[in-house]
This record gives C-alpha cells, sequence and structure tokens, in this order.
C-alpha cells in the first residue's frame, strides 16, 4: 500500500522540507534492515543508547532520499539536495501516528496478543491454525515494542484478511499508545508474571495496564 510524502506529512504533522515526489511502503528505524531504498521512509529515532540522525547520510549514500526527523541536517538544501524532511517533535511518536492511521484503514478482525510471557509463541501458534484458510498478517519475529508494534501493523494491506499482533510493555502508560495502533478486536493474555516487574509497584497494577490493550476488544480470551 502506497502513501505519497504529502500524505504521510499531513498525517504526521510534520513540517516538509524538500520537494521532491515520493510513493512510500516501507518504512525504517534500522539502517542495517534497508532493502528498497526508493520506496522507504527512515525514522531517525533517538534512544537511551542511539541516534538515528547520525545514519542519515549513510542512508542517503545508500540511496534513501525521504527522513522523518526531530532536527533537520543544517545543510539540506546542499548535501541533500534531492530529500524530503518531515521535521517532527518526536520521529516515534510520528511512526506510532503513522501506524494508527494506516490500521484505520481496515475493517478485518484483529488479534491483540499481550502478556507477560508466552506472547510470541500464542501469536505463531494463531498463525498457524489460521493461515491455511486465510491470509494472515502477523508481528516478525518478536516485534511488540513501541518500535515494534507500529512497524507491525504497517504490513497490513490490501491481501489481509485477520492481524495477530502482540504488544509488550516494561513501564506504566506504555500500553495506551500500542492499543490505539493495534485497536484489537479480540484480545488475548496469555498470562502475568513477574518479568518487567520492576517499574510496577504490583503484579495487579500491571495487569491493569496490559488489560489497556483490550479496552475496545470484542472479546477477551485469558
Amino acid at each position: 500500500m502506497l502513501y505519497s510524502i504529502e500524505n504521510i506529512a499531513a498525517l504526521t504533522g510534520a513540517h516538509r522540507y524538500g520537494t521532491q515526489s515520493a510513493e512510500i511502503d516501507r518504512l525504517l528505524t534500522d539502517s542495517r534492515s534497508l532493502a528498497f531504498a526508493e520506496t522507504t521512509l527512515f525514522f531517525a529515532l533517538r534512544t537511551k543508547v542511539g541516534d538515528g540522525h547520525r545514519y542519515i547520510a549513510d542512508l542517503y549514500r545508500r540511496g534513501v532520499r525521504n527522513f522523518v526527523v526531530g532536527t533537520v541536517p543544517a545543510d539540506w538544501q546542499t548535501a541533500y539536495a534531492d530529500a524530503n524532511f518531515l521535521k517532527v517533535v518526536s520521529p516515534l511518536k510520528a511512526l506510532q501516528r503513522l501506524a494508527e492511521r494506516h490500521r484505520e484503514e481496515f475493517d478485518l478482525p484483529v488479534v491483540g496478543v499481550t502478556g507477560s510471557n508466552g506472547k510470541t509463541v500464542v501469536k505463531e501458534w494463531l498463525y498457524q491454525l489460521l493461515s491455511p484458510s486465510m491470509h494472515v498478517t502477523r508481528s516478525p519475529r518478536s516485534y511488540n515494542s513501541q518500535v515494534g508494534v507500529p512497524l507491525s501493523v504497517w504490513l497490513l494491506d490490501e491481501h489481509s484478511q485477520v492481524g495477530v499482533f502482540e504488544a509488550g510493555i516494561s513501564q506504566p502508560g506504555e500500553m495506551q499508545a500500542l492499543r490505539a495502533i493495534v485497536q484489537p478486536t479480540i484480545g488475548v493474555m496469555t498470562n502475568i508474571g513477574p518479568a518487567h516487574q520492576e517499574n510496577f509497584a504490583t503484579l495487579e497494577e500491571k495487569c491493569h495496564e496490559k488489560l489497556e490493550l483490550m479496552r475496545d476488544a470484542e472479546l477477551l480470551v485469558c
């Protein structure tokens, strides 16, 4: 499913620098995973251990021309003359917002899987059960984080008949963003255990946070 760079700028509330036409169907947050540069949009995420802005020059040399950034390179008009930069307050929030808007384009059953352990196993099990008769779009590997979930939901396309996505959290307040992206019609809770307990006062608090994923679901399985 292709999105024009103009449409993405509007959906994310970005200020655009550059005037090149572009059609996007791939989102990238890890420069090592670049495959199809021409239709890729790179999100320069800032984390505790790194800053995606440092990889812009390398990706540009490798053919990427579209970037979501928190800071536009000072020499963008000369060094990146044929690139588009979408400037936002938070590239992570822009990634999540874009995935949320993309999810809203699809009216289909979506299973959201969460819990302390077993999310990936249950997700793969559901895929094996459903895939013989339906086209299932699922989270790759263990893509269940604030970055992994939007990248997973972005994989929904015109062939998708059902989605199965896992969502993991490590601290209070994280599930609200994931719920808005996944928008599950069916929620699956695997279990509640000690994993990532350090940021929660009690197991009950963590349980309530995980249940936030299913707030608007039609069915809950635990």
